[in-house]
Parts: C-alpha cells; sequence; structure tokens
C-alpha cells in the first residue's frame, strides 16, 4: 500500500468546490490534506475563508488548517460568480456557521513553509480557484517551486472555449496574470478543462444517488448541486450541469479515469477580446516546450461511482 499524497487544496467555495474537498477528505487512504487556503473568486475571500471551515465542519473534520489568502487578483479588480454559487457560494443547503479558528498567518506563507519543510517533491497543489495564491508563492519563494510534486488544476477549457467569455474560462479569467505565472514556473501540471468538466453532469438521476445516502453531508451536497446545477441547466439546455472541481481530488484517487496528453499552454493576458484564454497546443504546431499534461476525456459514470461511493464514507 502505497502511502497517501499529500496535497494543499487551495479553494474558493462554490459548490463544486465543497464537493472536492469532501472527495479528499473521504479518501485517507489516498490523500492526506496538510491544509486549505482560501483565495477570493466565486465569492469574495471573507466568504470563501468562511466555506472552507463549514465544508470541513460538515466532514467532521474541525482540525484541518484553513488559511485565508489573497483577496484580489494581482494587477486587476475582483470578478465574482454570485450569479452561479448565491451569495454565500454555498447556496442550497442551510448549514451552521463554523465554529473552527481561522488560523493565524498569510496562506501564502503557509504554502512556503509546508513546502520547505516536507521532502522534495512530495507536496501536491490543488487549485480549485483563481492562481493568485500559487502566483504570490511564486513571487515571495522562487526556490520553492522545485519542490512542488505536482500542481493539479481545474481550470482553462480549449475544444469547450470558456464559460465567462467565449475564450476564458472563470478560474483563468480571473487573475490571468498570476496563471501565466504558474504555466511559466516549471511546476509539473495536471489540468482540467472545461473540456473534461463539462463531460461530467449531475443528471438528477446522479444527484438522487447521493441524497438517497442520506447522511448528512451527502444531503447537503445533493442540495448544494440541485442549487448549483439550475443556472446550468438554463445555460447548456442540459439534465443537470457540469461538476468541475471534483476532477483534481479524483484525478489523485484515481487517475486512470481521465485521458489527456503533454501540451504547451500558454496563457494570454493582453487581449481585452480573449484575455484569461488557454491556448493549448493540442495539435503540437509549435516547437514551445510542454509545460502541462491536458486532461480531455473522463470516464463519467467510473467518476460518479467514485464521489458517491466516498460521500458515503462521511
Amino acid at each position: 500500500m502505497s502511502q497517501p499524497r499529500k496535497i494543499i487544496i487551495d479553494t474558493d467555495p462554490g459548490q463544486d468546490d465543497a464537493a472536492a474537498i469532501m472527495l479528499a477528505l473521504a479518501s485517507p487512504e489516498e490523500i492526506e490534506v496538510l491544509g486549505i487556503t482560501a483565495v477570493a473568486g466565486n465569492v469574495p475571500l471573507s466568504w470563501t475563508q468562511r466555506n472552507v471551515r463549514v465544508i470541513c465542519e460538515l466532514c467532521s473534520r474541525p482540525d484541518i488548517k484553513v488559511y485565508a489568502g489573497a483577496d484580489r487578483p494581482l494587477k486587476r479588480p475582483l470578478i465574482t460568480a454570485e450569479y452561479v454559487h448565491g451569495a454565500t457560494g454555498l447556496d442550497g443547503p442551510t448549514l451552521p456557521e463554523p465554529t473552527m479558528p481561522l488560523q493565524e498567518g498569510h496562506a501564502v506563507d503557509f504554502i512556503i513553509d509546508t513546502l520547505r519543510r516536507e521532502p522534495e517533491g512530495s507536496v501536491t497543489l490543488c487549485t480549485l480557484g483563481a492562481l493568485t495564491n500559487i502566483a504570490l508563492v511564486l513571487q515571495k519563494a522562487p526556490d520553492v517551486a522545485s519542490r512542488v510534486r505536482e500542481l493539479v488544476m481545474m481550470g482553462g477549457g480549449f475544444f469547450e472555449g470558456g464559460n465567462i467569455t467565449p475564450a476564458a474560462e472563470f478560474n483563468i479569467y480571473v487573475d490571468p496574470e498570476a496563471a501565466d505565472m504558474v504555466f511559466k514556473s516549471g511546476i509539473p501540471i495536471v489540468m482540467m478543462p472545461l473540456d473534461v468538466t463539462h463531460r461530467l453532469l449531475t443528471l438528477k438521476v446522479r444527484v438522487d444517488k447521493i441524497r438517497a445516502i442520506g447522511t448528512r453531508p451527502a444531503v447537503a451536497m445533493a442540495e448544494m448541486l440541485d442549487f448549483f446545477e439550475r443556472f446550468d441547466v438554463e445555460k447548456y439546455g442540459t439534465d443537470g450541469g457540469p461538476l468541475h472541481d471534483p476532477t483534481v481530488t479524483a484525478y489523485l484517487i484515481r487517475p486512470e479515469l481521465f485521458t489527456g496528453r503533454d501540451c504547451n499552454v500558454e496563457i494570454e493576458t493582453q487581449s481585452e477580446l480573449t484575455v484569461g484564454m488557454t491556448v493549448v497546443d493540442w495539435w503540437q504546431v509549435t516547437k514551445r516546450p510542454h509545460n502541462a499534461k491536458v486532461m480531455r476525456f473522463v470516464d463519467d459514470q467510473g467518476f460518479f461511482d467514485l464521489l458517491t461511493e466516498r460521500l458515503a464514507r462521511l
């Protein structure tokens, strides 16, 4: 039995972020969560740091260290997505205010200290939101980039285009300069774009299966998905909406669910029209070096089977 992977989750919850965190906390054989850092994104930082703690307590894990990070992008005003996630970011279920503390200190310092303390190449960064905190880490401590085992991220899109503009996916669009720094950092990156997440639809039958588990965490997740998907059902005309962020933690548990290829990915930061676009050299038409493993396909039923089975453990 191999040792569980040590991870730091950097997140802006969001109902789909909640699913990703819950999947990680339900999988201690595969994943050891060293801490969770909050960033502004789906909703402002005052909500995201609260929401991380709400989710930890929902999973009976008040021991998890939670840190607040950047409250705005590197160079741009913050853009949020209350119209998708609701005013709190976790609209849907009624969940109590958290009682576990927010840790003293800044998320960026926690990430740097952890990467320096843990053996080189042992810590995976799992990013579910804008990449601002990670860019600030790279600015403050460039030496730690070589210590990261892998950065597994939800962000970007190529064949599916964007979801906040025709060209850009939300997480990259919120802070394209940060994404640009991360993709140029030399850290091994696994990218979960909209091309994958749009194949993972929260069909009614799938959400009902989660609800039928009957535990408080599972019912809360079903209620979050009921709320979250209403926006996407209207937008995409599908039964259920895409479930983005749990792809990151599912990949750590069952990488064989996903297929993709090594590519060069560049981030557009200049153009008004396509700012935040992830320009993926899928067909290898440039000589630019590979800097990310870009996922394209997923076993959708295998993914939901895994999510449902793990939620039942909480």
